[in-house]
């Protein structure tokens, strides 16, 4: 049976609550938490900005941005009012008396947690301010969000920062992605089945494609987004996340340290990134949607918004099995999956007319989550065996019962949820950001380095020609990029 268990009274002090992930995340999926019953009457969220913000002010921007960011029918007039007394605000101008002002609303009883939902560089001084001011103990929890430094010289620089001052236990480095209900499933999937573990193998996996495609393009980040490009931005985090779930072996018990070490060894097992290993591209105008260039707003810009891997994993599991990563802008369909391709059977009794693939198991992202298998049945009819695929499929939202006032989690609520219960399952460890970017820094450095003109690939197609070729040299093809598919 579905039970909410309440989390503990909590203070949560969001830095940059004006801003747009604040808007769009973290208020409305703190209220979906509240609406619930999971976040209590006695929580505090005090939301800081470097402009005066009254209470008022920031209760109604909390307004409209749950108007504009939660269905109708998720709202609550009498819900919300009681949720918007748990808000208040400060103001951060650097003063001592500023400093004084936020640590008199905060309690000594309660969790005590900082939402740091700033740029890496304002996150670090802010740390650092909040342990001088004396508004932190060894109980506080800091939440980072990414990027977590540029490259491994920064990440280790930001983390030796850190480090100085606050213990590991004490943060959480957040990715959104590893809050998707499909991706916490996979570990279920994985670990609570017999009937998948067994076949986990390069015995029995032909090889792994993990897609992730937006069909927008950079949205107003155009002067981040050229510096970072989408090895930075999407690969070395989000894409890197989810091949270690996949490719990990079972941790011993399942514990935030168990798991990460788990996840650890993938990346340290991933072979080094050859310039024949990965595809970078840039899409270009077609019909009414904008070229790279014009939408960073630079005239030469050799920064990809398109990447594709293919990775090798040196160790006995997965030794002959490659793992196919791709990431895009501007693709044909916003739809992120990870597809693992089992081989065909080892003797064919069928006739050589028939012809068919190995059975695939599809894991759902967005934007429909679920789990889809396809297995080869006889196709209905008389007169002779004909194969065809069939799909074992299960959308999240289609199965809940709608009588169990269930809803599918947004990933913010269930990761933010984990800071207040101090659960760091779902959140990267200091080791695992670094080796990441030791496996990331050689080819973006190459990348760097390499002046010819980028691959170009139409805005709104499946990206560019080049990457087909990487994964047709193995014999083997890209799955459509299409939703649901």
């Amino acid at each position: 049976m579905y039970r909410i268990i309440p989390v503990p009274s909590f203070d949560l002090v969001i830095f940059g609550v004006t801003g747009d992930l604040a808007r769009r995340k973290i208020l409305p999926s703190l209220y979906r938490r509240f609406a619930v019953g999971q976040m209590l009457d006695n929580a505090r969220i005090i939301g800081v900005s470097r402009s005066p913000i009254s209470n008022d002010q920031l209760r109604q921007m909390t307004r409209e941005s749950l108007a504009a960011h939660l269905p109708i029918g998720q709202r609550d007039g009498a819900i919300e009012e009681r949720f918007l007394t748990c808000l208040s605000s400060a103001v951060n101008d650097e003063s001592l008396s500023a400093w004084k002002a936020l640590g008199a609303q905060l309690r000594h009883e309660s969790v005590r947690a900082f939402y740091l939902s700033v740029g890496p560089d304002i996150a670090a001084g802010l740390a650092r301010d909040l342990h001088n001011f004396g508004l932190t103990d060894q109980h506080s929890r800091l939440v980072f969000e990414k990027p977590f430094g540029s490259d491994l010289a920064s990440a280790k620089a930001l983390n030796r920062s850190i480090a100085d001052l606050y213990d590991e236990s004490q943060i959480y480095r957040i990715d959104h992605y590893l809050g998707k209900e499909t991706v916490q499933n996979l570990m279920a999937l994985r670990f609570a089945n017999t009937l998948f573990e067994p076949v986990w193998n390069s015995q029995f996996v032909d090889h792994v494609q993990i897609t992730v495609a937006e069909t927008t393009g950079v949205d107003g980040r155009g002067s981040y987004y050229d510096k970072a490009g989408a090895m930075r931005d999407m690969v070395q985090n989000h894409l890197m996340q989810l091949l270690c779930l996949i490719a990990m072996e079972p941790p011993s018990r399942l514990d935030p340290d168990s798991v990460r070490t788990e996840k650890l060894k993938v990346i340290r097992a991933l072979r080094p990134i050859e310039s024949s290993d990965a595809v970078r591209a840039q899409y270009a105008a077609s019909g009414t949607l904008r070229d790279y260039h014009a939408d960073v707003g630079q005239a030469v810009s050799h920064t990809e918004s398109y990447a594709a891997v293919r990775c090798r994993i040196d160790n006995w599991r997965w030794s002959s099995t490659p793992f196919y990563l791709r990431t895009g802008k501007r693709l044909a369909a916003r739809s992120s999956e990870i597809a693992v391709r089992f081989k065909m059977p080892p003797h064919a009794i069928f006739s050589a007319d028939e012809t068919w693939e190995g059975n695939l198991l599809l894991l759902r992202l967005q934007p429909d989550e679920g789990i889809t298998m396809q297995v080869t049945i006889k196709d209905p009819g008389p007169g002779g065996l004909r194969l065809t695929p069939a799909p074992l499929d299960m959308s999240f939202a289609d199965s809940l019962d709608p009588k169990s006032g269930v809803l599918l989690t947004e990933p913010y609520e269930r990761l933010i949820m984990d800071v207040v219960r101090g659960n760091q399952t779902l959140f990267m460890r200091s080791d695992e950001v670094e080796a990441a970017w030791q496996w990331i820094d050689p080819i973006v450095v190459r990348w760097t380095d390499d002046a010819s003109p980028l691959p170009r690939y139409p805005a709104g197609s499946a990206g560019p020609i080049e990457a087909d070729r990487l994964i047709q040299a193995d014999g083997r093809d890209w799955r459509p990029i299409a939703p649901c598919s």
